[in-house]
């Protein structure tokens, strides 16, 4: 069985879509379930959620709401509750592929030696159009992803996204779960738990899979494309991989800052490409974001998290 796992906080707009796609999805020989994670949601997501599960009496549909804050213990609670061999995440604002389900199906039958995977996801903009500044450098910055259209393995430090990942359940299950000093809390901005437990993975010898056809749309609001958007996601990275390497204690951090520097390099020989290509809006947003990944980095006393 396919175990889909849904966490959701105050995303009533969208997560009655989310439900709906995946209860439509063709059904795979060995069934699916869904198991949605109310994170203390104060909205309507509650009466929406049951009202998708009643129009949908042949899925099986297990709510739960856990009241620890924060998207790590969400996911970890849905790792406990999920009973199939495979567990899925999905964003409350992530729209699955009517195939999605199958297709899952036959690449991890065909994949047998995959631990995890990560699918492709195509960004929908709320506003109708991409942000100027939107590139191939830029993606995952709206939580999008696009490797190709060939299955393929993450390699060189490359990580599926949370809108569209899985894991088999006897690779997730016998080790500790999402890191909760990790990922959002709320509104903030903190990340790198999907990284770290990745990494986890890739360093115990597990192969994590690209799947180019298990594909989700993710929603991505006007908000998400702004200035101050781009500031709050950047310090976010920093500061978390701040926290990360920190915790694993040794070299790590130092090795981690180097990199930054590295990536400085790069991000200077692509700015001035972009001015010369007429596209300055991509320049000046991967400058805005490598300074703010840099100052959460280096100078996390200074942040407001």
């Amino acid at each position: 069985m396919i175990s889909l796992v849904v966490c959701t906080y105050n995303r009533d707009r969208f997560i009655g879509t989310t439900l709906d796609r995946i209860a439509s999805c063709t059904v795979p020989e060995e069934g699916f379930e869904i198991v949605l994670v109310d994170n203390n949601s104060s909205d309507s997501t509650a009466s929406v959620c049951a009202s998708i599960a009643a129009a949908h009496p042949e899925v099986r549909y297990r709510y739960f709401l856990e009241t620890s804050q924060g998207l790590s213990y969400a996911r970890n609670r849905g790792i406990a509750e999920a009973e199939g061999d495979i567990i899925v995440f999905l964003d409350d604002d992530s729209f699955v592929e009517p195939d999605y389900l199958v297709r899952l199906s036959v690449r991890m039958a065909d994949y047998p030696d995959a631990a995890a995977f990560g699918g492709r996801i195509d960004p929908l903009f709320e506003s109708g159009k991409a942000p100027e500044w939107l590139c191939k450098w830029t993606l995952s910055w709206v939580s999008a992803i696009d490797n190709g259209d060939v299955v393929s393995l993450f390699k060189g430090g490359k990580y599926p996204i949370g809108a569209n990942m899985g894991f088999r359940s006897s690779v997730l299950k016998a080790m500790p779960g999402f890191d909760t000093s990790l990922g959002r809390t709320g509104k903030n901005l903190l990340g790198g738990e999907e990284k770290e437990i990745f990494g986890r993975i890739s360093s115990s010898g597990g192969l994590i899979y690209y799947f180019p056809d298990v594909r989700v749309q993710h929603v991505i609001p006007e908000r998400r494309t702004t200035r101050d958007y781009i500031i709050r996601f950047a310090r976010g990275i920093g500061y978390s991989e701040y926290v990360r390497c920190s915790r694993k204690g040794g070299s790590a951090l130092l090795k981690r800052r180097f990199s930054e520097l590295v990536k400085w390099g790069a991000t200077l020989v692509l700015w001035p490409l972009y001015l010369l290509r007429g596209r300055p809006a991509c320049g000046n947003a991967l400058v805005l974001f490598r300074a703010n990944v840099s100052r959460g980095l280096f100078r996390p006393d200074s942040l407001e998290i």
